[in-house]
């Protein structure tokens, strides 16, 4: 049997393209990878790759070749992992930026997440 081994691309939606690279780009620091004003931006994650779409145009196929349209209501969520030390690096960063941190959960198992949300609403967290 087949089996999916990793994830090679989380997707996200945004409508205010420069504030998502704004936060992505400045606040968490990936890399620009490709942008297309208006409609999208590409961003590299360690041997991934985050991309974020604005919704209103990514829904709407643009030719027969590329790939299906597609879009989402609402908020999304992504996760990035980070060790216990990190996440306190981390908290001290969004506090610095004017972040807010949304929760802190302390799992059973010992991990813990801080969330919080990039300008579209979406749910960012680090695990």
């Amino acid at each position: 049997m087949i089996t999916a081994r990793h994830i090679l691309e989380t997707v996200l939606y945004a409508e205010d393209l420069a504030a998502a690279r704004r936060f992505y780009g400045e606040v968490l620091g990936l890399p620009v990878y490709q942008e297309v004003a208006g409609r999208l931006i590409f961003f590299r994650c360690a041997g991934q790759m985050l991309l974020v779409f604005n919704p209103l145009l990514s829904a709407a196929q643009i030719s027969a070749k590329g790939p299906p349209a597609h879009g989402t209501k609402g908020n999304g969520h992504v996760c990035f992992r980070s060790t216990l030390t990190e996440l306190e690096a981390w908290q001290k960063h969004f506090e610095a930026n004017g972040i807010e941190t949304e929760r802190i959960v302390d799992w059973p198992d010992g991990g813990r997440s801080v969330y919080v949300r990039d300008p579209a609403g979406n749910s960012v967290e680090f695990a």
